[in-house]
């Protein structure tokens, strides 16, 4: 073993912390960060995109500290105690070779401080397993209360804790004799009720999302060739080919190994089946990384060739991430990867606060730039998003409600020559005009009776179809009967836009009443398609008043 200092844990964990708790300060948020701060904003038992627990933790932060660190701080606690519990799961242990292992692992230094969901998901996912090992090794109530609480906190973390669960499961079978698992399961499933509740009001609109809509494209081989190549950058990205042949090669000494390795090597087949049906991005598996780190470290330790590559790998990618890191701060690089991310938002947007004398600004289609711009102007930003892109949590926050009839800023980058006036900016020429009552719908929803249609060649479609208008749309619409807008539907195939198909019905029509049935001449060859209703808001921008209607020309 080699020597290392006195101390040296606390030496290792301190200045993993601190150096990431500096780099979470004079970084500039990313786009997803930015919007999970919205999270916090709203803070729910569920959200569109993902369970609740990034959001809590970043509102636990952003109170101590109103700025980056301060929506990165537990975020930064959390991945290093995400380490350290990585540490107590290797049981024959080399300290100075798992320190090594995770210097070779970028992914844990450079996305140890940002705020996204893999981080709480990487914690309890190695909490997980500790719980495990304790209940394995004794099935006492007071361990089966731990593993329920553990499970709980993995599904409020992120959807992807139902794999770590289910291959845990699927590699000791006998744990389905005992009662206690079944216990662990209803307490868990107890703590989970509030945020079940929550999609049940919601129509179950975060798993049929992810279950149906999400990510379904058109297959290219770029998207398997891709994923692999991420899984091997994200493991390493150097010592990749080591780690990864190490974690399928080990084989397990005991029931918490095993299921380390059903977990690592589940999760990676998942996601590359997945890969044939859409693309998949690399950080998808990063429940994963810990099962890698444990693996490979027991086989590693065996193997003298392995283990002179990680000692010689560990201080190359430790360089590269210090390189990544400072580019991440200091706007040096030219490419877009960098500055998109890292360093676009700065001065500009209390240029446009100031010119638009902080009134609220509506732009189109872009959870991203509405989140960031907010965080960084301090000034309400709402993304409409229109009925051709995919919804987010602005269709369910009550931005829109709060903004209805009010003036605004319409921010459109596509057209310039509608706008009053614009402001060069890091992200391209912002496009900026007044709005005196701001009008937008997206809140009214259209409910087919139907999910499935199917029609022949040349047959029209019957829809009969509810329409559910908030209380507070409804009665404003009746108190300004001259606020009306057309309706129509988008027809699609796959997830582009053939063509438009007028509903032939006016919004001031449309909320008169509940009922409604449409006859619609599609016109379109066999295969199949789906429709989407969508209203005129201002901004000429058609919003998503529907979900999904299927439809089969046979």
């Amino acid at each position: 073993m080699k020597q290392l200092p006195k101390h040296h844990r606390l030496l290792f964990y301190g200045l993993w912390i601190l150096i990431n708790w500096l780099q979470a300060g004079f970084t500039e948020l990313q786009d997803d960060e930015a919007y999970y701060w919205m999270f916090s904003k709203f803070l729910d038992w569920g959200y569109f995109d993902h369970p609740p627990m990034t959001a809590l933790i970043i509102k636990m932060g952003y109170a101590i500290f109103a700025s980056e660190l301060g929506v990165r701080f537990f975020i930064v606690v959390l991945s290093t105690l995400t380490v350290y519990l990585c540490e107590l799961l290797i049981e024959q242990k080399n300290t100075a070779l798992f320190y090594a292992i995770c210097l070779c692992t970028a992914v844990l230094q450079i996305s140890g401080f940002m705020a996204v969901p893999d981080i709480p998901l990487m914690f309890f996912t190695a909490l997980f397993f500790l719980a495990y090992r304790k209940f394995v090794q004794q099935s006492t109530i007071s361990n089966t209360v731990l593993l329920a609480i553990v499970v709980a906190g993995l599904l409020y973390s992120k959807y992807h804790a139902v794999l770590i669960i289910f291959f845990t499961l699927l590699s000791n079978l006998k744990l389905l004799k005992r009662w206690q698992v079944y216990a662990a399961g209803l307490i868990a499933l107890a703590l989970y009720v509030p945020h079940l509740w929550w999609q049940y009001q919601h129509d179950w609109i975060s798993f049929r999302y992810h279950l149906f809509e999400s990510n379904v494209n058109p297959y290219k081989v770029s998207f398997t060739l891709d994923y692999i190549a991420g899984q091997l950058l994200i493991a390493g990205p150097l010592a990749g080919l080591i780690f990864w042949p190490a974690t399928f090669m080990y084989r397990p000494a005991n029931d918490t190994e095993r299921a380390l390795k059903y977990t690592a090597i589940g999760i990676f087949f998942f996601f590359f089946l997945s890969s044939f049906r859409g693309r998949v991005e690399a950080n998808w598996t990063a429940p994963a990384i810990i099962g890698i780190i444990v693996l490979s470290h027991q086989y590693v330790l065996k193997h003298v060739k392995a283990r002179q590559w990680v000692f010689r790998l560990a201080p190359i990618t430790l360089v590269i991430v210090l390189a990544a890191r400072f580019l991440m701060v200091v706007d040096l690089v030219p490419g877009k990867a960098v500055r998109d991310r890292f360093h676009q938002y700065k001065e500009w947007p209390q240029v446009l606060r100031q010119k638009t004398n902080g009134l609220p600004i509506v732009l189109s289609s872009s959870y991203q730039k509405a989140s960031k711009y907010w965080f960084y102007s301090g000034q309400p930003t709402y993304s409409l998003n229109e009925y051709n892109k995919r919804r987010n949590n602005y269709n369910f926050w009550p931005v829109e409600d709060s903004l209805l009839g009010k003036p605004v800023f319409i921010w459109d980058a596509n057209d310039s020559l509608a706008m009053q006036d614009s402001i060069p900016s890091s992200v391209g020429v912002i496009h900026y005009s007044y709005d005196s009552s701001f009008h937008s719908f997206t809140k009214i929803m259209i409910k087919a009776e139907e999910r499935n249609y199917t029609i022949g060649e040349n047959e029209p479609l019957n829809i009969k179809a509810t329409v559910s208008v908030p209380p507070y749309y409804k009665s404003y619409l009746q108190q300004h009967p001259q606020i009306d807008f057309p309706v129509k539907l988008g027809v699609f195939e796959m997830n582009s836009l053939l063509k438009d198909i007028p509903a032939n019905i006016t919004l001031q029509q449309l909320v008169q009443k509940e009922a409604h049935a449409f006859t619609l001449p599609l016109q379109l060859p066999k295969g199949k398609y789906f429709l989407r209703f969508a209203i005129g808001s201002d901004g000429g921008w058609f919003t998503h008043n529907s979900d999904k209607i299927n439809v089969e020309v046979r």
